[in-house]
This record gives structure tokens, sequence and C-alpha cells, in this order.
């Protein structure tokens, strides 16, 4: 039986005609925790996933927050150091998201959304963004009113496509009603780790939709590169079969699910996102790969 193995195809980008490297970088991190934010640790980070292949760099309002540079943290850096690079640009698919602010803690209103696309885009230094995502449900505004927001969004040439993270399949089917384009991505928490996705619907509508899918915190928080944890050991014992590590099997065991799915990359090492590429050595049988499933489950398949 031949192996589930991964492609450096570029991936689609749901139904926007944009395409994607198989793993995308994101920015959780990027604002140092010690405020030291230097420009030229940041640019090397960039050029490091440039150079591995990464298209999609994957950011938002909310990411600094909890860094000294505060709301708005990484997308302001990232904005300066495009000013210092803009020859990045052309080769980049950049996302963003809102939707969050500590202590409301959601909000999609219309005035909100509008506010918050201009100010991410200023600290950006963009006239637009590729993606626009938004960030988590806000249970108070209507689908409709967050529909109206997008749409301002789009037809402004303030955003290209837009997208959703940590949504239900339910959520996603409200919002797109209200819509006259595709939604062309979802967001949600997706590892070995955290494997709801494989069973809540959102991975089978996004196939059926043809929806991306892109999987934030890839390695479960780091659970997964811990050889005590019962995943972490079968996954380092795959990564060392094609000369690798947990962390590239981990990704791999991602990729290899039919929706092709994205995982995002959270490293702020040059060196281990240079190594993200090593996801592509690693293959599965399909025993190996339910074996992961049934170890994250803590019982066997049924």
């Amino acid at each position: 039986m031949t192996n589930l193995s991964l492609k450096t195809e570029p991936v689609a980008l749901g139904k926007s005609g944009l395409a994607v490297f198989p793993i995308a970088w994101g920015m959780w991190r990027l604002a140092s925790p010690d405020g030291n934010d230097d420009l030229g640790a940041i640019a090397d980070r960039v050029e490091a996933a440039l150079d591995a292949g990464v298209t999609l760099f994957d950011t938002a309002d909310i990411y600094g927050c909890d860094a000294p540079i505060g709301f708005g943290g990484a997308e302001a850096l990232f904005g300066k150091a495009l000013a210092a690079n803009p020859h990045w640009r052309e080769r980049m698919v950049i996302a963003t998201k809102g939707g969050i602010w500590l202590g409301k803690p959601y909000d999609s209103t219309l005035d909100y959304l509008r506010s918050a696309i201009d100010a991410s885009l200023e600290r950006l230094g963009l006239p637009s963004v590729d993606l626009y995502q938004i960030h988590r449900r806000d249970f108070l505004t209507h689908p409709r009113e967050v529909a109206e927001a997008l749409i301002e969004m789009v037809e402004a040439g303030k955003v290209r496509q837009i997208g959703v993270s940590n949504y239900s399949p339910a959520e996603v089917s409200a919002l797109q009603a209200f819509l006259p384009f595709p939604l062309v991505s979802t967001q949600p928490e997706y590892s070995a780790a955290r494997f709801a996705p494989l069973y809540d619907g959102t991975l089978d509508q996004a196939m059926e939709r043809d929806m991306a899918v892109l999987a934030w915190s890839p390695l479960g928080g780091g659970r997964l590169t811990d050889p005590a944890h019962p995943v972490g050991a079968l996954l380092a014992q795959q990564g060392a079969a094609y000369g690798t590590d947990a962390s590239a099997a981990a990704l791999s065991w991602i990729m290899a699910h039919p929706a092709r799915i994205v995982p995002i990359v959270g490293s702020q090492q040059p060196r281990r996102i240079a190594a993200l590429r090593d996801a592509f050595k690693v293959e599965w049988t399909r025993g190996e790969w339910y074996a992961v499933l049934a170890a994250s489950r803590g019982e066997p398949m049924p």
C-alpha cells in the first residue's frame, strides 16, 4: 500500500485564485516579552521563512497584547520590517485578523470592524491585505452585520479575500449566507493533540466548500515535542525514521489529511523556521497515522 507522502506544490487558498506554500508562518510571539524588539532579528526570522519557501504570513491585531508593545504590536513590528524590506511584499500572501479586544472580549460590529481594518492597515503600512479573518465569533453581533462590514472592506479595496478563525461549521454557514462571495479559509486550532476538527465537521465542511484550512498551534503548544507525552513519543519515533524530529512529524501528520491543511508554524528562531521543510521528509502508513490519533484519543479507534 502506498504511504501517505506530502507534496510541496502550492495549496489553493479556497476559491480566491491565490495559492500558498503548504506551511505558513505566524506572528503570535513576534513581539519580545522583554520589550527588546530588534528589527534586525525580526528580519532574520522573515528571511528564514521566505528562504524555506513560506508565502503565507499570518498575524492579527491582538498579537502583542501579552508583551510590552501591547495590542497591535506584532502588526506594527511586521509593518516596520516590511517598510525596511519592500522587496518582500511580492513574495508574500499577508493575512491578519480582527474582532478580539481584551476585556470586551469580542466585537464584530460594523463600526468596530471598520476601525479595526483601518488600524491594522496603518500599522502594517499597507493599502490592503490579501486575507482578513474574523478572529473569533462575536455572539452579540448578527452575522448579517458582520457580513456588511466584510463586504465594505472588500469593495473598498482594503481586503482581497475573507476568512474566519475559530468558527464552528454552523457559524461559517450563518455568515456565508449573507455574503456575495465565498469565505476562502477557516483557521481552527488543530494538531495531533487537539483533533476536534476531525469530528466536529470543520474539515468536512472545508472540503465540501473548497475552503483552505489554516491550523494554528500545530505542535499542541509544545506538548507534541515532549517524548514523555504518548503522542510525542510516537511522533519522535516517526520523525527519527526519516532522519528528523517530532516537530517535523507533527506537521506532516496534519498535512497528510486530504483537506491539505496548512499548519501555521509559530517558532521565532530562524534555525527552527528553516527546519520546517523537514516535514516533507516524513511519510505515513495509514496504520501509523491512525495510531497517533488513537494515542491522542487515549483509546483504540472504534
